[in-house]
């Protein structure tokens, strides 16, 4: 139950709000709590971050095909067929693609199942994606800093995360 001039927590049967001074008048009825920002957005944080590993763990795959398949060509003289260094540049790159899938994916099942580490996860992989995955991994680096990054959301994350545990 709270004052509907400040919102302070007011007792049953009392007649003016201790923090306002505001006078209640008429019965006091319990006010709905609204699910904070986070709460709100963090079960869609980690589906996104799900669907972009999925996209990326794609695009891995596609490059490390094309890197030993197109590039691995050899002609009938032994000698490779094209320039040498795509072969290990795009297998590297899909490596790489493949490493930051598997951290999305971790990042995405963390934010689902509320982890204390996610957040954190989450925060280094939404300032990566902002510059490698345009556009949605800007859009998706943006809005997971703008549920995630503020003071009073890391508040709200912990909170979270020791609800789960308890």
């Amino acid at each position: 139950m709270f004052c509907d001039g400040c919102g302070a927590v007011v007792q049953p049967g009392q007649a003016f709000c201790s923090k306002c001074g505001k006078q209640i008048v008429g019965p006091i009825s319990a006010a709905q709590i609204r699910p904070g920002r986070v709460q709100e957005h963090v079960r869609l944080l980690g589906l996104f971050w799900m669907a972009l590993s999925a996209f990326n763990t794609i695009g891995g795959i596609v490059l490390y095909v094309l890197a030993n398949t197109l590039f691995a060509r050899v002609n009938q003289m032994g000698e490779p067929v094209g320039p040498t260094f795509l072969r290990p540049l795009l297998s590297t790159i899909a490596l790489l693609l493949f490493a930051k899938a598997a951290c999305g994916f971790i990042a995405g099942w963390g934010l689902l199942q509320h982890e204390p580490w996610a957040r954190v996860l989450a925060l280094v992989l939404s300032f990566i994606s902002l510059f490698t995955n345009i556009p949605f991994g800007t859009a998706l680096g943006i809005y997971t800093m703008w549920v995630l990054l503020p003071a009073q959301s890391e508040q709200e994350y912990e909170a979270l995360a020791e609800a789960r545990a308890a």
